[in-house]
């Protein structure tokens, strides 16, 4: 996808950055993921809070296939069409991958504080005594 039309699309976004991603492109705000190009197409950002809505409007959720296996769902689901058009309608969407990525952001800072020590690997422990 056009980069200049991403910038454009993703101005209201603090820290905006567009990086490459196997070929395609990962568009975050700081180091958040917020949505990604695949084949062209346009995926933003979802969540438990957000799946709903993105559902209600019939929008399509990316699956990655591998060679050999089954489809993997992937928290992203396809940018509505008048996004594109509408400013406004874009930022509304947008907004909401947005707090899904916060929402991401806290859960995996959550699961793993820093300064905590590393689980030991199996096989490295000392027994009891």
């Amino acid at each position: 996808m056009d980069e200049d039309f991403l910038r454009e699309l993703f101005a209201s976004v603090p820290g905006f950055r567009i990086r490459r991603m196997f070929g395609e492109q990962g568009i975050y705000a700081g180091d958040r993921i917020l949505a990604l190009v695949v084949d062209g197409e346009l995926y933003l950002k979802s969540d438990t809070e957000t799946d709903a809505i993105y559902e209600a409007e019939g929008l399509r959720n990316w699956h990655y296939a591998r060679t050999g296996r089954s489809p993997v769902r992937m928290p992203y689901y396809r940018m509505p069409d008048a996004a594109f058009d509408d400013p406004d309608e874009a930022e509304r969407w947008i907004a909401l991958a947005d707090g899904a990525s916060r929402r991401a952001a806290r859960t995996k800072g959550a699961a793993k504080p820093k300064g905590e020590p590393k689980r030991p690997r199996w096989g490295t422990q000392t027994p009891k005594a």
